[in-house]
């Protein structure tokens, strides 16, 4: 009869402490979960960072550039368009006649 106590006080032991291990285990195991979302979440930060900076480089800044140079080459233009009214052969100028003629919408 003491054997079986005995036997009954160690699996109840052993069954105390799988249960113990069992709950650190689950500790464990969520703070690895959260460890992961987080590397995650970084590499989502991370992948987004990557992706403005290539479309700044590769589509932004070229385009911003093509803006530049044609906003200068219109102020040029215009420039050169105000100077016509100016010119002696004004009159007879052929640009004249062609911008006046495109301004009434003949063509």
């Amino acid at each position: 009869m003491m054997q079986i106590e005995w036997t009954s006080v160690i699996l109840g032991v052993l069954t105390l402490l799988g249960g113990c291990g069992w709950v650190i285990d689950k500790k464990k195991h969520k703070q690895e979960i959260e460890s992961l979302m987080a590397d995650i979440r970084q590499k989502e930060l991370d992948l987004g960072t990557d992706f403005v900076k290539k479309f700044r480089e590769l589509i932004a800044g070229p385009l911003e550039e093509e803006v530049g140079k044609l906003r200068n080459e219109v102020k040029e233009l215009r420039d050169a368009i105000e100077k016509v009214y100016e010119c002696p052969f004004s009159s007879d100028c052929p640009v004249r006649q062609r911008l006046q003629h495109e301004s009434r919408g003949d063509e």
